[in-house]
């Protein structure tokens, strides 16, 4: 008998609690400064912009466009092992901020840069990810492709 590994999961601090929170509802928080008005994601004490320290959390909207991705063969946790193949991306909120994720819902070869995603979330008995997959924009790929008219 063959005993099942549990997947790593995030461990949430004091800074962190809120992301969180909110991810278990579905809903996607980011840390937004009112002193430079910029987005900031990762979860900080300070703005890495204008370095006040009165970050508040605000919702975001959970649209993005794909900045970069690679297709994960080979797991780097035994885990993950029955996922491959499986994307890990860079994706570029609306807001700004640059955050690291999974696209789903999708064969890697369907993937491009640029390309427009919404969040989706992945439910656990511990925690909720936020993860990505294509928005039905299938004109816009289609332009940023080249292909022209989509038929």
């Amino acid at each position: 008998m063959t005993a099942t590994i549990s997947k790593p999961g995030p461990r949430a601090s004091p800074l962190t609690r809120p992301f969180w929170d909110a991810a278990r509802e579905e809903r996607l928080l980011i840390q937004h400064c009112p002193v430079c008005a910029r987005w900031v994601f990762y979860p900080r004490k300070r703005c890495p912009h204008c370095w006040a320290d009165e970050l508040e959390w605000r919702e975001a909207s959970g649209r993005a466009h794909v900045a970069s991705f690679t297709t994960v063969e080979r797991p780097g946790h035994p885990a993950f092992a029955d996922d491959v193949p499986y994307v890990v991306a860079l994706v570029d909120l609306e807001e700004g901020p640059r955050m690291l994720t999974n696209i789903v819902e999708l064969t890697p070869r369907d993937l491009d840069v640029g390309d427009p995603v919404e969040v989706v979330w992945q439910h656990h008995p511990t925690h909720s990810l936020p993860q990505f997959r294509l928005t039905n924009d299938i004109e816009g790929r289609a332009q940023r492709r080249g292909l022209g008219e989509h038929t």
